[in-house]
């Protein structure tokens, strides 16, 4: 039996049973100095696992420039895909003298057998593995490893629909009858939704008399989900909506209604408690202590294994809540009526997780007379520095003069922008491509953004332009494609997320696609037909993967755990061995988009 370590993926997908078989049936080989381990065409008798040494793979078909497509050190496994296959497809040689355990294919193939999810491992791609190694890690949370699987069907109650002439008080009745909270009236092929606050509002408040039909006090407004969706997902709607149910539909009917109750019933989650107190606060004083405990929301989150995209969404509401807040403190709800305050970067595409510098800018309608509206912005700056939100080093908020403007004034700057393509222009572009409107008015913006498609996305000299920023930094891999490993650590800003980010913004203003986040451009993209759906997931995932490595740091530096100032910088050497090959299989897809954006927009010339 060899001392073989088996606490990692993909051998955490067998049982006991399962890796007490690979340490009895598992050998160990020697390979020299450019020894070939596996022949390309040769078929697969063995998986290695490298002890010490390191193994290079070449496709033998390729430019000789261009042959090495990935490196192995230890703790690295490969073979399993050449046994799977019948043959391998590339060559594997021995860059230093080697020492591996090898996996004989009779075992192997009898583990696949009984195992299926450690078979499945090594058939899927870069979505199927990140979602593996989440829910490894959601293992180790139990309580919210249920919330995290559970469906909305699994907590939606029945609706109690009633049709357009039911009068309030059959309506009383029916909800006194069913034991709900709220019930739907049905007008025609649309639904509207009714509580027990709106009945009583419209009784004491209005005078309604009980004959009144109850479609006149219905909200047709519906904050919807399917029943598909994730439960978590109902809990991101009512938290960036502020209600207390979700309707459920299916092929445009209403099947279901998850009310808040039966959400917290299912799951007591802290992150509902923040928000309580975030919609209770009544001063900036309270708004800060809420909003001070964003940082510790998402410590518990990650800590329980929630899905990133699930964090990042609610984070966005919260955030969003916050500053919105604050600027109903400090505005008249005049002037918040005809101006629309919006965020970006980070913020405005809901990808910021622990709270950023500040990225804002207002539009103010024309005609607006506003006469004391820079004194107020000053102090909307100064708010949101309280609340725990750095000042902008590029100045880009709204105490900077320059980024208040009238709806024309932000047109005629949209348009002045797109006709110099200077490096400050298109900057700015990309800046008012991912706003996303928090307060007042938010058609303002809505207008804005349909004249910034007209101005540049049939502008194809600007695309080229614009794409080119995609380029600037290359992915951190070496000339033979394996990780780099600085002793300072990668840039994973620069070379992973900064490269899909703005790429997909290019095709995103291209393609007039309205969404802000990077992830919600890319499905739009993919159902556009602009990226292939596998390859739009790959880059989804990737991106997902670069946010959530430097988030591990930030909340490391954070917790006192490491002291560097430089939370973009992640440190290959102490990555797990499939955590670097996700890395290193992520940068490779980053790589990919840049040629594909380089092809698209003739950026070789």
């Amino acid at each position: 039996m060899v001392d073989i370590d088996l606490s990692q993926l993909p051998f955490t997908l067998l049982d006991d049973s399962g890796r007490e078989r690979v340490a009895r049936g598992a050998d160990m080989a020697y390979f020299d100095s450019d020894e070939v381990v596996l022949e390309a065409g040769q078929p697969g008798e063995f998986v290695f696992i490298i002890h010490k040494g390191e193994v290079a793979e070449f496709d033998p078909h390729a430019p000789a420039s261009h042959s090495r497509i990935a490196h192995y050190t230890a703790g690295d496994l490969f073979g399993a895909i050449s046994i799977l296959n019948g043959t391998s497809r590339y060559r594997f040689k021995a860059e230093q003298e080697s020492l591996c355990y090898v996996i004989p294919k009779a075992l192997f193939e009898r583990l696949c057998d009984d195992y299926p999810a450690f078979a499945d491992f090594f058939r899927h791609g870069l979505v199927q593995k990140t979602r593996l190694l989440a829910e490894r890690r959601i293992e180790s949370g139990a309580n919210m490893a249920g919330f995290m699987l559970a469906r909305i069907s699994e907590c939606m109650r029945a609706p109690v629909i009633v049709d357009a002439v039911t009068t309030i008080a059959a309506a009383v009745a029916r909800l006194n009858e069913s034991h709900a909270d709220s019930l739907l009236v049905g007008e025609g092929c649309r639904f509207g939704v009714v509580t027990k606050t709106d009945l009583l509002n419209a009784l004491v408040m209005e005078g309604a008399t009980q004959a009144r039909p109850v479609v006149t006090i219905a909200h047709f407004e519906l904050v919807s989900a399917g029943p598909d969706q994730y439960l978590f997902d109902a809990l991101v709607q009512m938290t960036r909506h502020r209600v207390a149910r979700v309707v459920v539909v299916e092929q445009g009917r209403p099947v279901g209604v998850v009310e808040l109750t039966d959400l917290l019933s299912y799951f007591s989650s802290h992150s509902y408690m923040v928000g309580l107190e975030l919609e209770q606060a009544d001063t900036v004083e309270k708004l800060a202590r809420a909003s001070a405990k964003l940082s510790g929301l998402v410590q518990t989150l990650m800590a329980q294994g929630v899905k990133l995209r699930f964090v990042m969404d609610l984070l966005a509401a919260l955030n969003g809540r916050i500053v919105e807040k604050a600027f109903q403190f400090l505005t008249q709800p005049h002037h918040r009526a005809r101006s629309c305050l919006m965020v970006m970067g980070s913020e405005g595409r809901g990808e910021q997780i622990l709270k950023t510098d500040q990225d804002n800018a207002l539009i103010v309608a024309d005609g607006m007379d506003w006469p004391d509206c820079a004194a107020v912005m000053q102090r909307v700056t100064e708010t949101l520095c309280t609340l725990g939100y750095p000042p902008c080093p590029g100045n880009i908020m709204v105490s900077n003069p320059a980024w208040v403007n009238s709806e024309s004034g932000w047109r005629t700057a949209i348009t002045r922008w797109a006709e110099r393509r200077d490096g400050t222009s298109l900057m700015n572009l990309a800046i008012m491509l991912d706003a996303h409107g928090v307060a007042g008015d938010t058609r303002l913006l809505e207008r804005l953004r349909r004249h910034l498609f007209d101005s540049c996305a049939r502008d194809e000299l600007l695309l080229s332009h614009f794409a080119r920023a995609a380029l600037h930094f290359s992915a951190p891999l070496t000339l033979f494609g394996s990780l780099r490993k600085p002793r300072h650590g990668i840039d994973i800003k620069k070379g992973g997320i900064f490269p899909i980010v703005h790429g997909v913004r290019t095709l995103a203003l291209e393609c007039r696609i309205t969404a802000t986040s990077t992830l919600a451009r890319l499905e739009a993209l993919a159902g556009q037909g602009r990226l292939e759906a596998d390859f739009a997931a790959d880059l989804g995932e990737a991106l997902a993967l670069f946010i959530e490595l430097r988030l591990k740091r930030q909340l490391a530096q954070l917790d006192g755990r490491q002291s560097s100032d430089e939370p973009d910088l992640i440190m290959v050497q102490n990555l797990s061995s499939l955590e670097r090959d996700l890395l290193r299989e992520a940068l490779h897809i980053v790589k990919d988009f840049q040629q594909r954006l380089t092809h698209r927009f003739h950026l070789e010339y």
